[in-house]
């Protein structure tokens, strides 16, 4: 085993596996850590994920795009971050891309994806 593969192992996050699967469309809930100070709550992000990357692998992560009083705003949550506590996979969208960034440039109606009732 090199030492890449033992820095991997340790640094890991063991909370990856209980992880719900997940893909780009799907509206989540991500419960993030946040830390203010001294003090340290949890801070809930739901919005689409817009895209993925390496999922099984340690720089993987997703991006996650909601719209707050008129104003997109995006996230990238690393897969392995101490800092993500739990992902809920509140609906399951029905897409033909793996990257979603054309959602930028929209709003309104012609923003939406079609829900996915097939998948579980």
């Amino acid at each position: 085993m090199n030492l890449v593969d033992v820095v991997n192992e340790k640094y890991a996050s063991p909370k990856v596996k209980t992880f719900q699967d997940f893909r780009a469309g799907d509206t989540v809930a991500v419960h993030a850590r946040i830390t203010e100070g001294a003090k340290s709550r949890i801070q809930v992000f739901q919005g689409v994920v817009i895209g993925m990357k390496e999922k099984n692998t340690m720089n993987g992560h997703f991006r996650v795009r909601k719209v707050s009083s008129g104003v997109g705003v995006e996230r990238v949550f690393p897969f392995h971050s101490p800092n993500v506590e739990k992902i809920e996979v509140l609906q399951r969208g029905k897409t033909s891309r793996a990257k979603l960034y054309y959602l930028r440039e929209r709003s309104g109606k012609s923003a939406r994806i079609a829900i996915d009732y097939d998948r579980k």
